[in-house]
C-alpha cells in the first residue's frame, strides 16, 4: 500500500517529506531513533479510516536523510511544530514512540492544540538507566562498525525474538538508509535531553504503553510518566520489548483507538 508523500517549502529545510491522508481529525506520528513512517505501516491502515493521519519523518530519516540533522530534542520539537503550523493545524491528538515519544513529551507540555498525547515506549530522560548498553557506549560502536552493523545490534533489542522477528526487515530497511552523522547526532540530543521538569505541565489525557520486555526503558521510568503525569492512564503489554506496535499490531491498535475514542 502506497501513501501521499507531501513536500513542503520550509526555512528549516529546502524540501520536507511528510504523509498527510488528508480526511478526518488529525492524529500525529512521530517515529523514533533509526525509524521512519515505513514502522508505523499498519497503524497508517487503520489509524486512516478513523483520522487524518500525519506522519512526520525527522529531518535525517525516511525521505528525508538527505536533510540535515539537529542534535537537540527541541530542535525536533520545532521542526515538528513548524510542519504542524504550516498546515494550519488547530488541534491534534499525537503519538511519539521512544526518541518520538521525548518530543512528544514536550509538544505536550508547551502546545495548547494537543488534546490527547500516547507517549510509547518512552521515558523523562534520555539518557536511558535501564538501557541495554548506555547512549555512549553506542556512539562509540557506531563509529567503529558503521550503521549496519550498529543498527542491527539496535534494533534486534527491539523485539523479542530479535532480528528474527518477521517484522525486523522493516526496521532494517530504515535503519540503513539513516547517515551515521544523523544516528550519532540523535543520540548526542538523548544524551543532552531531561524532561522530568515538564511532566506536571502536562495536563492533557495521558496514554503510557510500554512493553514489559523493553529493553531501552525500564519499569522506573515508566512509573515516573505515570506518577508526575497526572491525568495519565498506564498500558503495559506483556511479552513484548520496544517494537509493540510491530510485535502485537491489533492489540497496540486497539488501544490505541479505545484511548482516542474515550
Amino acid at each position: 500500500m502506497t501513501y501521499n508523500q507531501t513536500s513542503l517549502k520550509m526555512p528549516l529545510l529546502k524540501r520536507v517529506h511528510y504523509l498527510d491522508t488528508k480526511k478526518g481529525y488529525p492524529l500525529v506520528l512521530v517515529h523514533g531513533f533509526l525509524g521512519s513512517n515505513d514502522l508505523w505501516k499498519y497503524q497508517i491502515k487503520e489509524f486512516r479510516k478513523k483520522f487524518r493521519v500525519i506522519g512526520i519523518e525527522l529531518p535525517g530519516y525516511g525521505k528525508n536523510v538527505k536533510a540535515k540533522p539537529l542534535s537537540s530534542i527541541h530542535g525536533y520539537v520545532n521542526y515538528v511544530l513548524k510542519i504542524l503550523n504550516s498546515l494550519k493545524i488547530k488541534e491534534f491528538y499525537l503519538i511519539g514512540h521512544s526518541m518520538g515519544g521525548m518530543i512528544a513529551q514536550e509538544i505536550a507540555a508547551k502546545s495548547k492544540k494537543i488534546k490527547k498525547v500516547i507517549l510509547y515506549a518512552t521515558g523523562p530522560i534520555g539518557e536511558m538507566p535501564e538501557r541495554f548498553e548506555p547512549l555512549k557506549v553506542s556512539r562509540m560502536k557506531l563509529r567503529k562498525n558503521g550503521i549496519k552493523k550498529q543498527g542491527k545490534f539496535i534494533a534486534s533489542t527491539w523485539f523479542v525474538k530479535g532480528a528474527k522477528h518477521k517484522n525486523f526487515n522493516i526496521c532494517k530497511r530504515s535503519y540503513e538508509r539513516v547517515l551515521l552523522k544523523t544516528a550519532d547526532l540523535s543520540m548526542l540530543a538523548m544524551q543532552k535531553w531531561n524532561g522530568k521538569k515538564n511532566l506536571k505541565k502536562i495536563k492533557i489525557p495521558t496514554l503510557i504503553t510500554w512493553g514489559n520486555k523493553d529493553k531501552s526503558y525500564g519499569r522506573p521510568q515508566v512509573n515516573t510518566l505515570k506518577k508526575q503525569i497526572k491525568n495519565s492512564r498506564l498500558k503495559v503489554f506483556n511479552n513484548c520489548a520496544h517494537n509493540v506496535h510491530l510485535e502485537k499490531v491489533k492489540d497496540f491498535n486497539r488501544s490505541v483507538l479505545h484511548f482516542l475514542g474515550s
